[in-house]
């Protein structure tokens, strides 16, 4: 007689509990075999143990699988924002007296518009209008590297404008892109035709990244006496032979400028103003100044800017 699953011995009148049966397998035939209910019960809850921690492992394995794929993305684009602001750091970097006594430099103008009356004069030899305050193209005016104020706008909007620039190991040509950065081109020219890059030192060369000029001191510190803004690129768009603005931090061009050499000056961040690129002389010229350079950037050997003509066409 069964009783909620209590077998009553009628004989004996003692209470015999059912054997509970499982199937096993033995060498191809099936038997019997009692497993009792709490040994079963324990052999379940062991298994979903075992299941959940199966799951925790694989779901920590993705997990660090993931943490390095992004911790490897971090190092490198750290390890090249580094390497930007070690090595193209602009006119303050090294402190100049500015930064020390809290001066702040005259900002600059030079993007503003040409609106037909200015005060100038037409420059008969190439029929460039040159607004009063702009040095000459003709190439008279006397060396001049320190200024109370930034630039006039001095381009004229009609002509286009290229630099020829020679150095101790060559020549070689920059075609400026007036369109995307006007006030950097302005800058530049106002600069070149005051001589101002004539006898100066590319203090910072580095092999496969740039070749950094324009700075008068050599130190990494100099700069013409005021700052202007940038004039950023899409990312992507630096490619070698291009020319941008080297910097301190947001809006602190002043007048050193780079020539990206090598694949790693083209992934360069859009922190630069992009001002032109070297469309002569490259691999004749700029490859000999790149040569002189070093890891650290310290040139092996002076690479000098002699001469900047400015052109219009």
């Amino acid at each position: 007689m069964f009783l909620n699953g209590v077998f009553l011995d009628d004989a004996s009148g003692r209470s015999v509990r059912e054997p509970r049966c499982r199937v096993e397998a033995v060498t191809g035939e099936y038997r019997l075999a009692t497993v009792g209910t709490d040994k079963r019960d324990r052999q379940r809850a062991n298994k979903a143990i075992k299941n959940q921690q199966a799951a925790r492992a694989q779901t920590k394995q993705k997990s660090t699988r993931l943490g390095l794929i992004i911790g490897g993305a971090i190092v490198a684009v750290v390890g090249l924002t580094f390497i930007a602001n070690s090595f193209i750091g602009g006119d303050d970097d090294a402190a100049p007296s500015d930064t020390l006594t809290g001066e702040t430099l005259p900002e600059s103008d030079a993007g503003a518009v040409l609106d037909g009356e200015a005060d100038g004069a037409i420059f008969e030899a190439t029929g460039e209008f040159v607004p009063d305050g702009c040095p000459s193209p003709d190439g008279s005016a006397t060396q001049e590297q320190q200024f109370d104020a930034a630039p006039p706008m001095c381009l004229d909007p009609d002509k286009s404008y290229s630099a020829l620039v020679t150095t101790n190991k060559g020549e070689f040509t920059i075609e400026f892109d007036q369109a995307k950065a006007p006030s950097t081109v302005n800058n530049f020219v106002f600069l070149a035709r005051n001589k101002y890059f004539d006898d100066t030192t590319c203090h910072r060369i580095i092999p496969g990244f740039v070749v950094q000029c324009g700075d008068p001191t050599a130190t990494g510190a100099g700069d013409p006496g005021y700052k202007f803004a940038d004039e950023l690129p899409e990312a992507g768009e630096y490619q070698i032979g291009s020319i941008a603005m080297a910097n301190s931090g947001p809006d602190t061009n002043g007048s050193q400028f780079f020539i990206i050499t090598g694949d790693q000056g083209a992934g360069l961040p859009p922190s630069y103003s992009l001002f032109g690129e070297v469309t002569a002389g490259f691999d004749e010229t700029v490859v000999e100044m790149e040569a002189a350079g070093t890891p650290a950037g310290t040139p092996s050997e002076p690479v000098e800017i002699q001469s900047v003509v400015i052109s219009t066409s």
